[in-house]
């Protein structure tokens, strides 16, 4: 669950597609392995979850893992919504966050979700929609094209509407 409350991220809903981005980022092992995604590394797996120990900033950190095909690659994201070191001082800045605490991370995610015009989609509850506008910021959605794992949009519409999420298209 986010840690911001539903009223202070625009209800509900979209504390039900934070969840479900934080899924399909992560998954529920590593998930439940960490403080819920909050403090991880990119590339963790559920056998081996790399975090980091302070909220006072975005870790700024490059790490290395292994792919799927065995090849080392290098990323920076971190949190609970794997945001990359590049952008974190331009969100900091502009949403006038004091750390990279849950709460703001749970704000920048928020933020993206507003840049790509589906807060008010994802509100009124249309769920397909709202998910292609945000498939460019989040690698694991549907349509994303990074050449990283997408999950199927079904699996996470299901999981939306476990985390309490409405659909009304």
């Amino acid at each position: 669950m986010p840690r911001s409350s539903p009223s202070e991220i625009g209800g509900t809903n979209l504390a039900a597609v934070l969840d479900t981005l934080a899924w399909s980022e992560l998954g529920a092992a590593i998930l439940a392995g960490s403080d819920d995604g909050y403090n991880v590394f990119v590339g963790s797996t559920p056998n081996n979850i790399n975090t980091f120990s302070s909220y006072a900033d975005h870790p700024m950190k490059l790490v290395s893992w292994k792919n799927r095909k065995g090849e080392t690659v290098y990323g920076s994201a971190a949190g609970r919504y794997q945001l990359l070191k590049r952008y974190w001082p331009a969100y900091k800045s502009l949403l006038h966050l004091p750390d990279f605490s849950p709460q703001s991370q749970d704000k920048v995610a928020i933020q993206m979700i507003k840049e790509q015009k589906a807060f008010i989609i994802f509100q009124q509850g249309k769920f397909t929609e709202g998910f292609k506008r945000i498939s460019n910021i989040w690698a694991s959605v549907p349509g994303a094209g990074y050449g990283q794992h997408e999950h199927e949009l079904a699996s996470l519409e299901q999981v939306y509407l476990r985390k309490g999420g409405v659909v009304t298209a």
